[in-house]
């Protein structure tokens, strides 16, 4: 296990999940997931982006790699009501709450417990008020690797009821390097919830046929993105506890992934700049990966004809979530 001192006098600290030619690094600020090492042909490729010095993850506005929450994608306005209290959260999109907060889970270290080879257990405890979040809150997260599978077992249990929706936040590129807009994609979802002008999820559920969103059948990046605007839309997953998504790249990777979350978010790093050195070989721009973001449905706590996202000491959270990347 490799350690490194943050300037707040933590230790940034990485472990190694190795199953034959495959290799995951983990770290316990965030249970970041900072590279995934595949083998292609006579190289081991790097299908995550990630920064090359653990301690740039000090500073990660990209969310890079990591768990987010306590709630993931946006909270309008940074409020909710929940049994006639309203609770004022912290704000870090303009007026909203995104990832959970400036200082969200994903942002600390969490105490990292390895074991094994091939698995990791990541535990941390949110205080009551945290990010302005109701209830003191135990996460636990277990990452497992089995040959090309890389599975995140997501937990909590809060002590109040409290909204959590966890999400995993890599960006994929299965080429290793380049853009992203030659990969295929097939997604289990027929529709979208609607968006603001500010991206808030406003309740009403949108079809994706014949349009840019649909992916009901496998197309290009490229193909269905002809304007180049990108994808930042949450996807309701048409059935659950089975393959949500795969995506193919030409290199002849194909990712598939598994969940039993009823949503997943469709990002193609719009934002994306060369903040950090990235992994060598790597380039960090828009487009340059993909992240699927698997999810409760978003602003769940302000619209009530979204499924509830809220926690109970009777009613703990659960999230599987498999990611498998091999040869097509």
């Amino acid at each position: 296990m490799n350690r490194v001192r943050s300037p707040s006098d933590e230790e940034v600290r990485k472990h190694v999940l190795s199953d034959g030619d495959v290799s995951v690094s983990i770290l316990n600020l965030g249970c970041i997931t900072q590279d995934w090492r595949v083998p292609v042909e006579d190289r081991r490729i790097p299908v995550v982006l990630g920064y090359s010095d653990p301690e740039s993850y000090l500073q990660n506005p990209y969310f890079m790699g990591a768990i987010v929450g306590r709630v993931a994608n946006r909270i309008g306005n940074a409020r909710y009501t929940l049994h006639s209290q309203r609770h004022d959260l912290s704000a870090n999109e303009g007026a909203h709450c995104l990832h959970g907060g400036a200082e969200g889970i994903g942002t600390r270290f969490w105490t990292m417990a390895p074991d094994g080879d091939k698995s990791v257990r990541l535990h941390l405890t949110s205080q009551n008020r945290d990010q302005g979040f109701p209830g003191t809150v135990a996460f636990q997260v277990t990452i497992t690797l089995s040959q090309n599978s890389l599975t995140y077992d997501m937990r909590a249990d809060a002590d109040q009821p409290t909204p959590i929706n966890l999400a995993q936040h890599s960006y994929y590129n299965l080429m290793g390097k380049a853009d992203v807009r030659d990969h295929v994609v097939d997604l289990n979802a027929a529709r979208i919830t609607a968006l603001d002008k500010d991206n808030i999820a406003t309740g009403p559920l949108c079809d994706v046929a014949d349009s840019q969103y649909d992916f009901t059948a496998p197309r290009r990046f490229r193909d269905a993105d002809s304007a180049g605007d990108g994808y930042d839309i949450n996807y309701v997953l048409s059935q659950t506890q089975q393959t949500a998504a795969t995506v193919t790249a030409p290199n002849g990777l194909r990712l598939t992934l598994e969940t039993d979350q009823p949503c997943v978010q469709l990002y193609t790093a719009r934002n994306l700049s060369a903040l950090h050195t990235p992994l060598a070989g790597q380039f960090h721009a828009p487009y340059c990966g993909f992240c699927l973001e698997t999810q409760g449905f978003p602003n769940a706590v302000n619209v009530p004809a979204f499924a509830s996202t809220i926690v109970t000491p009777e009613r703990p959270y659960r999230h599987q979530l498999k990611v498998t990347i091999c040869q097509d």
